[in-house]
């Protein structure tokens, strides 16, 4: 009998959210004020607002209480990829295009058509690309900062298959790793499939919190740390020279693993050294050229220690078998031509513009942003609600991220993560001031 009166009181919230007779944002009775409603116990009340959290129905804010989702939107805001609306303003992810790049792709393939030994690019690549390809991309990260020979270099499919890679070849189930309690979706995403035991720490001025994590590894055994030490996804901060020595001498001390994550490096002018140069054999460097060139060109490298490389190989033939030949051979002319230079020039001009832009449109609202990043983070007053803006924004046809999507750790801020590198300049001033008048109205 409990059991069906438990369900009741489920299907009967369940059905009043997806029908909109509650609205999204709408507080639900305290779990006391449920239990006296229906004449439930403690443990049932709670197990009815668990579910519905499961579904997706509900959020359950810790010290706030349980507020209905927008079901319109994706779980996450930002976790997945979705087909936009016609005319919907994406403020989710970030694609940054510049004029004249499709120009710049046909000129491209010309040259590639026209070169000798086209026959090889019909053949499938060894694992992590060919010697002559791992020594350009080797070249292409001394602008990083880092100075290695080719073996231990490899190319994939992107950053995140990068990612997907390191995680496979060098990490286990039940193993321990840490990161920001605000970090990039996909990484937390692949920890959790790959049934990793997370360890979110609290932000110390929007990076690595490393007093938390030297505490930490004294308490537990550490395998890996997931590292943006140049420009953080999503509050793009950038940790010293001081910070980062620091780390590598945490990792040499408690012999943990540093994945170090450079995917949008590049829009920092001057940047510190990588961390990868003060802990070269604990480290795996992971970066591509989705953002620095256009997002369609799936290439991303990593860098790490010789006696990885192996294991390295071996997830990358179990997970993809090799990279395209054509992708791989557009990339290494790009960059032995130097246009992947310019166009990293040209973005870090770019972005400094949207900034400028940003914080014109936004002043006086609580920002976290670089001079030269392509998002933003805006935290939001007291009385809003992260969802509810999102789902009145969408309304209008802007698409923002809240921080549902980057929070690794139990407690989520109410703020929005805004893109703002994928959108022409006079649609994104548009956006960002009803986005000012959504959060503070």
């Amino acid at each position: 009998m409990a059991l069906a009166r438990y369900k009741s009181i489920v299907d009967d919230y369940a059905a009043r959210i997806r029908s909109g007779k509650l609205r999204p944002g709408t507080q639900l009775p305290t779990l006391r004020k449920l239990m006296q409603e229906h004449g439930i116990a403690l443990a049932t009340a709670s197990r009815v607002y668990t579910e519905l959290e499961t579904h997706g129905l509900v959020a359950c804010e810790m010290g706030r209480g349980t507020f209905v989702r927008d079901t319109s939107l994706p779980r996450g805001l930002g976790l997945e990829q979705q087909t936009l609306q016609s005319g919907a303003v994406d403020l989710i992810f970030n694609y940054p295009c510049l004029p004249g790049q499709d120009e710049m792709l046909r000129e491209g393939l010309r040259c590639i058509a026209s070169s000798g030994d086209l026959d090889a690019l019909l053949h499938a690549a060894p694992q992590g690309g060919r010697p002559h390809e791992r020594q350009i991309i080797a070249r292409h990260l001394r602008n990083r900062g880092l100075r290695l020979p080719a073996e231990q270099v490899l190319i994939v499919n992107g950053a995140q298959q990068a990612l997907a890679v390191t995680v496979q070849a060098l990490l286990a189930p039940g193993d321990i790793l840490v990161m920001d309690a605000l970090t990039f979706p996909g990484m937390k995403t692949l920890a959790q499939s790959a049934r990793l035991d997370v360890e979110a720490l609290p932000l110390a001025a929007g990076k690595l919190n490393l007093p938390a994590l030297a505490a930490l590894c004294k308490r537990r055994p550490v395998r890996a740390v997931y590292v943006m030490p140049t420009m953080h996804n999503p509050m793009g901060t950038v940790m010293t020279d001081a910070e980062r020595k620091k780390l590598a001498q945490l990792a040499q001390k408690h012999q943990f693993l540093i994945i170090e994550d450079g995917a949008y490096a590049f829009l920092a002018e001057p940047a510190p050294k990588p961390v990868f140069t003060y802990a070269p054999e604990q480290t795996v460097y992971v970066s591509g050229l989705s953002k620095s060139v256009a997002s369609g060109l799936r290439i991303g490298m990593l860098a790490a220690p010789l006696a990885l490389i192996p294991a390295l190989e071996t997830a990358i033939r179990v997970t993809s078998g090799n990279t395209p030949s054509l992708m791989i051979a557009l990339a290494c002319l790009w960059i032995e031509a130097g246009v992947v230079d310019e166009l990293e020039v040209r973005k870090r001009k770019d972005a400094r513009q949207r900034q400028k832009l940003a914080q014109a449109v936004l002043h006086g609202c609580m920002l976290t942003a670089h001079p030269s990043s392509y998002y933003l983070w805006l935290s939001l007053p007291e009385t809003s609600r992260a969802e509810q803006v999102a789902a009145a924004l969408a309304e209008q046809g802007i698409m923002v991220a809240t921080a549902d999507a980057f929070s690794a750790g139990a407690s989520v801020p109410h703020a929005l993560r805004l893109a703002i590198g994928s959108v022409p300049l006079d649609v994104l001033g548009q956006a960002l001031t009803k986005i000012k008048v959504a959060c503070w109205s």
